[in-house]
């Protein structure tokens, strides 16, 4: 499976942006897709999951409430609604994938990654 992540850049405090993650090649008939960060000197953190069905999501604490991870599977397509940003939040997003069904905030269980897609938010 490759990842392109996509549609990072810089917004201002309070801002919105939505993240975008194309799945292509051979993709598992069924799999779990998330979105980490990293910031500068920290280590990649969990930001949120979504199962296949779209049914089952968690987000970390520091987002939740503010972002919102949605696919579409017939588009093999990943999204990551992120509102009322805060400098905190500024970091290189990373999208995820993992065959089967479950569902893990553990970064060593996803097989896949794509580049990564900057987002900076200015105070």
């Amino acid at each position: 499976v490759q990842l392109q992540a996509s549609g990072g850049g810089l917004v201002q405090a309070g801002g919105s942006l939505r993240l975008t993650c194309a799945a292509s090649g051979r993709t598992p008939r069924a799999y779990t897709m998330a979105w980490f960060r990293q910031a500068p000197g920290k280590d990649r953190e969990f930001v949120a999951y979504i199962g296949w069905s779209g049914g089952s999501a968690d987000y970390a604490d520091s987002v939740k409430g503010r972002f919102t991870i949605s696919r579409d599977n017939a588009k093999n397509t990943l999204y990551l609604q992120m509102s009322s940003l805060k400098p905190e939040d500024t970091a290189v997003y990373y999208c995820a994938a993992r065959a089967g069904s479950a569902l893990t905030t553990t970064r060593w269980a996803y097989q896949h990654w794509g580049q990564g897609t900057q987002v900076t938010v200015s105070s």
